[in-house]
C-alpha cells in the first residue's frame, strides 16, 4: 500500500513551492504584519488566484478545475511553510465547501466568483470568549433578517459573503450574508498574528440565507481541520528546518551548537512530533478525499497532533535561535504567531480532542 503522494501531486508540491518561493519571502509576511491597515496581501491573493488555486477543487461547470481534496492538501501545507497571508482557508476550505455540499444552485453560482477571485468568504460562528457553541448563541435570524455580533471572525475585513451561525425558528443554523449591505458593520481586532486578519463584524437587520444546520457545520469543520492540519504540519517542517540550518552554523565554545546534546533533543522532538502529525494528516486526506465515515475521527486526531507539533516547533525553533530568536528582526516569532493563531481558528485542541474522543466512541459503538 502507498500511503505517500502520487508523482503528480509531488509534482503539483513543487511547482508550488517554486511560486510561493517566488511570490511569497517574509518581506511580504511582515508587509502585512507591520501594516494594521492591509487584511491581506493583495498581490499574492491575485497571483492565487491567477494560478487557479482558487478554483482547484471546483466543479467544472463553477469555472473550476475538479480536481481532489489531496491535491488541495499539497498546496495547504505549501501555503503554510510560507506563511501566506491571504483568506485562502476562510474562502476555499469553508465558504467553498459550504456551497459544494449543500448549496442551492442559486447559492453555488458564487462558486464562479470564488474561482475568480471576486469571493472571499469567512466563518463566522464565535461570539467573544469561550468556545463557539450553538447553546451560547445570541445572533438570531427574524423573517430572513440577521441581527448580532460576531468576534473574532478571521479573514472578516477581507470578506465579501460570510458563513454565519445564527438562531432562526429557535435552532442554530448557518446562514450566507452579503458583507456589503449597509447594515453590516466590521472594525479590525487585534490579535497576536496580525498578518492573519480578525474582526468584530455587527449585523442589525443584514438580508441573509439559509444555507445548512449544526450538521453542515461539523462536517465543514471537518474538512477544514484535515486542511488546516496539513498548514500547521508546513509550518512546523520549515521550523525545524530553520533550527537545524542555525544548529550547524552556529559555534559556541568552539563547535557547532548541534553538536550538544540538549540541541539534539530539541530538534529530535521536533522531527518526531511532526512525524507524527504528518501520518494523523495523511489519514484526514485519505477520509477527505474518499468522503470516508472515518473523517469525523481522523479530522480529529490530525488537528491535535498538528497543534501540537506547530507549537511546540515555533517555540523550540526560539529557544534553538537563542538571543538571537527572541528578537523582532528574527522570523521565529512570526511562526510562533501563527501556530498560535492556528490553534485558535476552528476551535481549541481541547475541544478538538473531546471531538476526538467523541468520534472513537462512536466508530467503537458501530462495531458492537
Amino acid at each position: 500500500m502507498n500511503f505517500d503522494f502520487s508523482e503528480d501531486q509531488e509534482h503539483l508540491r513543487g511547482e508550488a513551492r517554486r511560486f510561493l518561493e517566488s511570490r511569497c519571502g517574509i518581506g511580504v509576511v511582515r508587509g502585512v504584519l507591520d501594516d494594521g491597515a492591509r487584511s491581506h496581501d493583495a498581490g499574492l491573493w491575485s497571483a492565487l488566484v491567477e494560478q487557479g488555486w482558487t478554483a482547484l477543487t471546483l466543479p467544472e461547470e463553477h469555472g473550476g478545475l475538479g480536481m481532489g481534496r489531496t491535491e488541495l492538501c499539497v498546496l495547504a501545507e505549501e501555503l503554510g511553510r510560507v506563511l501566506a497571508p491571504v483568506p485562502f482557508a476562510s474562502t476555499v476550505y469553508i465558504l467553498a465547501e459550504a456551497l459544494m455540499l449543500a448549496g442551492t444552485p442559486a447559492q453555488r453560482e458564487r462558486l464562479k466568483d470564488i474561482a475568480a477571485g471576486r469571493c472571499i468568504g469567512c466563518l463566522a460562528i464565535a461570539e467573544g470568549p469561550g468556545e463557539p457553541s450553538p447553546a451560547r448563541l445570541t445572533a438570531e435570524v427574524r423573517d430572513g433578517r440577521l441581527y448580532g455580533v460576531k468576534l473574532p471572525v478571521i479573514d472578516g475585513n477581507a470578506a465579501t459573503v460570510a458563513l454565519v451561525l445564527a438562531r432562526d425558528g429557535g435552532a442554530a443554523r448557518l446562514h450566507l450574508a452579503d458583507l456589503a449591505h449597509p447594515s453590516v458593520t466590521r472594525a479590525p481586532v487585534a490579535s497576536l498574528d496580525p498578518a492573519r486578519d480578525l474582526a468584530r463584524i455587527d449585523f442589525d437587520g443584514t438580508p441573509c440565507e439559509p444555507i445548512g444546520d449544526e450538521r453542515l457545520l461539523d462536517q465543514l469543520l471537518d474538512r477544514a481541520a484535515v486542511l488546516i492540519a496539513f498548514e500547521q504540519i508546513g509550518g512546523a517542517d520549515r521550523c525545524l528546518e530553520t533550527s537545524v540550518e542555525f544548529a550547524k552554523m552556529r559555534f559556541a565554545f568552539g563547535r557547532p551548537i548541534g553538536s550538544q546534546q540538549a540541541i539534539k533533543h530539541k530538534l529530535a522532538d521536533m522531527y518526531v512530533n511532526n512525524q507524527i502529525a504528518r501520518s494523523n494528516a495523511y489519514y484526514g486526506a485519505w477520509a477527505l478525499d474518499g468522503d470516508s465515515d472515518e473523517l469525523p475521527s481522523a479530522a480529529a486526531a490530525a488537528r491535535v497532533a498538528a497543534c501540537h507539533a506547530y507549537w511546540y516547533a515555533a517555540r523550540e525553533s526560539i529557544q534553538t535561535h537563542g538571543g538571537i530568536g527572541f528578537t523582532w528582526e528574527a522570523d521565529q516569532h512570526i511562526h510562533y504567531r501563527r501556530a498560535l493563531q492556528l490553534d485558535m481558528a476552528i476551535g481549541s485542541p481541547r475541544a478538538w480532542r473531546d471531538r476526538l474522543f467523541s468520534a472513537l466512541e462512536a466508530q467503537s459503538n458501530e462495531d458492537l
